[in-house]
């Protein structure tokens, strides 16, 4: 056979391979048309777990309930007191006995009181060193330790006018400015969508192509493909297009979401965050397909798939926790997440503006768990029923 007609062969079984690949991916983009719990599970669901997550995991602490207990009864206590509930962090919901301050715990009441010792006011015209103290409950070490910088920050500031002192005139040798960058603000939304993104998007290209193509091989269908003369990478690639389509439409609809009700800045290029978006969705999609293939059965494709998706991508990938505070193994194991890459670079290009030359080992880490786990599904994905 000469080069010429080699080559056209060549070219003949590429033009039929992409034919069934195109009429495969048209067979699947109907069947999520008329199917609308797969626009559901694609669409809105991204969109209203991100609303529940965005405003109900958050950081952001105020109007915390504290209780005084002012002991000295003086001018000087009573602008104290004042001063706490006047900040808009601290609401003053109770003045009592120290005593009580474990009962106002108990009760959820409060959590945390400050007690003004008798004298305070004295101690403070002196001029001598005057400490007040705080009971703080510690049941939730987050709020606590909210209390304790909130409380120390506020009397910090208002001792000097508390106590009379001229801080206008008298200048101290060493003055300290911060220059907070990226959140000044320091607003949790702003940390906390960029891993929403990559747990949603997890999930939801995980569940797609888990139920869909484990659905195949319930219903049976699977077996009409096989008598088909479509090849096995045709009909993984053919079912896989519309998804990553679907997962697209997902990225967009969350990012959106994230820039409108929680101002999220995109400091750095749209087409980052795409390639980063693709390679991701192209490894979670895989993973779905490979789960869909062992299983065989949508019920426990569900259970596998929400396992797999759902809880490294919020325990391991930094979304929530830091994860060099981890111990060792749990930071090793967490460089196999493919999430913490993603939640990694959407917070460098969203927030800081980065691009690829910052973050081209997490997308080098993402495309090489997409290659493993295709490759892994296409093996196991035999033309075959046994």
């Amino acid at each position: 056979m000469s080069d010429l007609a080699l080559q056209e062969s060549r070219a003949e079984r590429l033009r039929r391979s992409l034919v069934r690949i195109g009429a495969m991916a048209s067979k699947e983009t109907i069947h999520v048309r008329r199917d609308p719990r797969t626009l559901a599970l694609a669409l809105a669901m991204p969109v209203a777990l991100l609303f529940l997550f965005g405003y109900g995991v958050s950081t952001d602490l105020d109007h915390l309930p504290l209780s005084v207990a002012d002991q000295d009864l003086s001018d000087v206590s009573r602008e104290l007191t004042r001063t706490l509930g006047a900040s808009g962090e601290i609401d003053v919901v109770s003045r009592t006995a120290a005593e009580n301050a474990e009962n106002l715990f108990r009760k959820n009441h409060a959590v945390g009181a400050v007690v003004i010792p008798s004298g305070f006011a004295a101690d403070v015209a002196a001029g001598k060193r005057t400490r007040i103290q705080l009971l703080v409950d510690g049941s939730d070490p987050v709020v606590a330790n909210q209390v304790i910088s909130k409380v120390d920050a506020i009397v910090r500031a208002a001792s000097p006018r508390l106590a009379g002192l001229d801080v206008v005139r008298r200048e101290p040798p060493l003055s300290v400015k911060i220059w907070t960058l990226y959140n000044p603000e320091g607003r949790s939304a702003l940390f906390m969508v960029p891993g929403l993104t990559a747990l949603l998007l997890a999930i939801t290209a995980v569940m797609l192509t888990a139920l869909a193509i484990a659905g195949e091989w319930e219903r049976g269908s699977m077996e009409q493909l096989f008598a088909t003369p479509v090849g096995r990478f045709e009909i993984i690639l053919g079912k896989l297009l519309p998804y990553l389509v679907l997962g697209f439409l997902a990225l967009l609809l969350v990012l959106a979401f994230g820039m409108v009700a929680f101002d999220l800045p995109v400091r750095g290029r749209l087409w980052v965050v795409f390639l980063l978006g693709f390679v991701f969705l192209a490894g979670m999609l895989g993973q779905g397909l490979l789960i869909s293939v062992v299983t065989k059965n949508q019920l426990v494709a569900t259970q596998a798939g929400a396992l797999s998706a759902m809880l490294p991508s919020v325990i391991l990938s930094g979304m929530i926790f830091p994860i060099d505070n981890m111990p060792l193994p749990l930071q090793l194991l967490s460089r196999l997440i493919p999430a913490r890459y993603l939640v990694h670079g959407l917070r460098g290009v969203l927030l800081k503006g980065n691009g690829l030359e910052v973050l081209w080992p997490d997308l080098l880490a993402m495309a090489i768990f997409t290659t493993l786990i295709l490759a892994v599904a296409t093996a196991r994905f035999q033309r075959r029923l046994a």
